[in-house]
């Protein structure tokens, strides 16, 4: 039976035989942990009456013959597909704009979303930190949600009467195809660093994942890309889009200065035009270009982005920073990548603090192990101390992730660390001995406000602890 007949029918749309109910279309999608031809017996068990597959197992077809199948070759595609039919295509009713790289996903979407709102507009937001419909905040899993999420909270925003939504869009999601048949607005590139690696294999892998995102944009859309990267024009050789440069460094069609900078903030020159932000940092300056940029093409007036950036805020966990006794400072970064590390690092050794640049962190456990020595040579190289610490070592031995970031660090490096698996004890270290004018860095987590350990989560805020550590710091003076 076509799917084009079978959706006038269902109940509901799933690619989980767990969320299957009475007249619901089962997708089955063969996945990277698991297949979902194995569960269509378990979808119709749970009420499954048409199936969407690329075989038809044989003692399924034979016992049901209430089922209704369709057959497909990639049903990953085909999810996607089915589930911008299902809801009516949302994508294309709504200025749908999406950041994709390495580092700045998630502080550029979210940037994008609040100058929007303070703009009057009724906003969405998908990102790593939480999907956002209007007013309405949702839990996120993932940085990209999958095709039956996404469609269904896009289809919500149309609903809500939102005019612009923004989203990170994963590597991981453009390999399993979770934004094939969507249509967007515009595209933005950040970068390409180290990462993930466990997944795609070869970063040559991982950058043809990025750029096929591009290569599928429509010639209505946008390319924005950041060419202080030297992938950025790689992004675009294929692109139908009408193409937009922004740099720090080089010419390009929006351009970035910094003219001062402090602990509280920098002057900035975007396209010869002064605006004042508190944020810190080249890379910053770089993702409030892309955001100035993105406002531009997409209608806003230059006076009115200029105002409303000089009024934006650290995204939670981006460089988030607090004030303690004795005049230390304690900054809160989810810089996970060597990249990320090393620019938030040389961003505080720039500020030429009176005492020590210290730097927390640790590595993710069942992630790419490659990157863990290549950090702990970074956290050396710039912090005048380094504690090494767990991140969530999720199904790992900690110490053993401790240990492959310490490979990383020479004898020298090695003398000023300590290795401290426990991460509440590594940051109660770190400010209740640091001098007086230190700067802390506790970076990888940011905004995440738990750890996974032995396959458990745990609540853990690293902005709960540094307050903690501080009051303790604060009643030893006493």
């Amino acid at each position: 039976m076509e799917i084009k007949k079978m959706l006038t029918k269902v109940t509901s749309i799933t690619d989980d035989s767990r969320k299957c109910t009475p007249g619901c279309m089962f997708i089955a999608v063969r996945g990277a942990e698991a297949d979902g031809h194995n569960y269509i017996a378990k979808a119709i068990e749970n009420g499954a009456l048409y199936i969407v597959c690329e075989e038809i197992p044989s003692e399924i077809s034979n016992a049901h013959k209430e089922v209704e199948f369709a057959i497909v070759k990639e049903s990953r595609k085909a999810v996607a597909q089915i589930a911008a039919q299902y809801y009516n295509k949302p994508s294309e009713k709504i200025n749908l704009v999406c950041v994709t790289g390495t580092n700045g996903k998630t502080s550029i979407a979210t940037l994008l979303y609040n100058t929007f709102t303070k703009l009057g507009y009724s906003c969405g937001l998908l990102s790593t930190i939480a999907n956002i419909v209007g007013d309405k905040v949702y839990p996120t899993i993932n940085t990209t949600p999958g095709p039956i999420e996404l469609n269904r909270l896009l289809a919500q925003m149309v609903d809500a009467g939102c005019e612009y939504c923004f989203m990170e869009v994963s590597s991981h999601a453009l390999d399993q195809e979770r934004v094939n048949a969507i249509t967007f607005k515009g595209a933005i590139f950040t970068n390409l660093t180290h990462d993930h690696l466990d997944y795609h294999k070869t970063f040559a892998n991982y950058l043809a994942c990025k750029k096929s995102l591009f290569d599928k944009l429509g010639k209505e859309a946008f390319a924005l890309v950041n060419i202080d990267d030297k992938n950025g024009d790689v992004m675009v050789q294929n692109t139908s889009a009408k193409v937009y440069r922004y740099s720090c460094r080089n010419w390009a069609d929006f351009r970035v200065r910094i003219l001062e900078k402090t602990i509280e903030g920098m002057l900035l020159n975007i396209n010869n035009t002064e605006v004042w932000c508190r944020f810190i940092g080249s890379y910053n300056a770089s993702n409030l270009t892309a955001v100035y940029a993105t406002a531009i093409l997409l209608g806003a007036k230059q006076e009115e982005v200029t105002r409303i950036m000089s009024e934006l805020t650290s995204v939670a966990g981006r460089l988030e920073y607090f004030k303690g006794e004795n005049d230390i400072i304690a900054a809160v970064d989810y810089a996970h990548t060597p990249d990320a590390l090393e620019n938030v690092l040389v961003t505080l050794k720039e500020l030429d603090c009176q005492g020590d640049l210290i730097c927390v962190f640790g590595c993710g456990g069942n992630r790419d192990k490659t990157k863990r020595p290549e950090m702990g040579a970074i956290a050396a190289k710039y912090a005048n101390r380094v504690i090494v610490t767990s991140d969530n070592p999720r199904d790992e031995n900690p110490e053993e992730i401790i240990a492959d970031i310490k490979a990383g660090m020479d004898i020298k490096a090695r003398a000023k660390s300590l290795f401290i698996s426990n991460r509440e004890e590594a940051i109660n270290t770190a400010i209740l001995t640091a001098k007086e004018g230190s700067i802390i860095l506790v970076a990888g987590k940011g905004h995440e406000d738990y750890q996974i350990i032995n396959g458990v989560k745990h609540h853990f805020d690293d902005k709960e602890k540094i307050k903690e550590a501080f009051q303790m710091l604060k009643e030893s003076k006493n």
